[in-house]
C-alpha cells in the first residue's frame, strides 16, 4: 500500500506500468472521485446568469486534473478546459514540485464556458455528481495529498453565493454519506500544468490508471447528463508535448 501512496511522479509511472490496478484489485482502492453509485444529484436551487455575457471562467479542483479536465471537455457550452495549478505562489506551480503536498497548490483546471449554454450552477452541478468526491478530505481515491483536495476557487462573488448555498442544499437534502468538505477560495491566480498534462485523460482512455479512475466519470457525464453532452470534446492546444 506504501508503494502505491507514494508521489506523483512514482505514481505516474504506476499508471503506465498497470500495477496501480494490482493494487486496487488487492487493497480495494475505490475509483479517484468516483462514488459508490454514481446518480445525479439536485440541482442548484440558485443560479444565476450574468445578462449579455457570452463567456465566464471556473476554476474548480477535484483530484488529479486529468479526468476532471476529460469530463468538462465533453460540455456542451464549454470552449475550454486547462489543467493546472491553483492556491499557491507562481514559483512553485510546478508539476514536480506539486507534487510534495507542500506548496499549496492544488492541481485544478479551469474552465471557460458560455453561460447561455451552461450555467455556472450546472457546471456545479457535475462537478458534484460526476467529477470527484466531495467528502473525501485531501484525497480522491488512490490520490493522497492537499494537492488533490475538493476546492473552488470564485470569479466573482455570485459564484462564491451559487456555491454556498449548493452546498448547503445539498448537506442538508443529506445527499451524501457525510459532509461536503470542499474548499471556498476567492479568486487566486491559476497557473497552467506542463504541455504533457493537457488533453492527457482524453488522448489516453485505455492507459491503466484512466481506464479505471477517469473513463467512469466521462461515461458518467454522458449517461446522467445526455442533455449536456458533447461526443466531439474540445482540447487544447499545446506547444509543447
Amino acid at each position: 500500500m506504501a508503494s502505491i501512496r507514494t508521489s506523483r511522479s512514482r505514481r505516474s509511472a504506476l499508471r503506465h506500468s498497470g500495477i496501480l490496478l494490482v493494487g486496487v484489485a488487492l487493497y480495494g482502492i475505490p475509483p479517484a472521485g468516483a462514488h459508490e453509485a454514481m446518480v445525479v444529484v439536485p440541482a442548484p436551487m440558485l443560479d444565476e446568469r450574468t445578462p449579455g455575457a457570452t463567456m465566464e471562467t471556473a476554476v474548480l479542483a477535484g483530484g488529479c486534473f486529468w479526468g476532471v479536465q476529460a469530463v468538462y471537455q465533453h460540455v456542451k457550452g464549454v470552449s475550454r478546459a486547462v489543467s493546472g495549478y491553483a492556491g499557491g505562489p507562481r514559483e512553485k506551480a510546478v508539476y514536480e514540485m506539486v507534487t510534495s503536498g507542500r506548496t499549496g497548490h492544488a492541481e485544478a483546471v479551469e474552465v471557460a464556458f458560455d453561460p447561455r449554454i451552461v450555467s455556472y450552477g450546472q457546471i456545479l452541478q457535475i462537478f458534484f455528481s460526476v467529477v470527484h468526491n466531495p467528502t473525501q478530505l485531501n484525497r480522491q481515491g488512490p490520490d493522497v495529498g492537499t494537492q488533490y483536495r475538493s476546492a473552488l476557487f470564485f470569479a466573482d462573488p455570485a459564484q462564491r453565493r451559487i456555491a454556498e448555498a449548493y452546498i448547503a442544499q445539498l448537506d442538508r437534502a443529506r445527499v451524501f454519506p457525510k459532509k461536503i468538505v470542499t474548499q471556498l477560495n476567492d479568486a487566486q491566480p491559476f497557473y497552467a500544468a506542463e504541455a504533457y498534462h493537457q488533453n492527457y485523460a482524453t488522448l489516453n482512455p485505455n492507459s491503466p490508471y484512466i481506464y479505471h479512475h477517469d473513463r467512469p466519470k466521462i461515461e458518467g457525464l454522458k449517461r446522467l447528463f445526455p442533455a449536456a453532452w458533447r461526443a466531439d470534446p474540445v482540447l487544447l492546444r499545446t506547444s509543447g508535448g
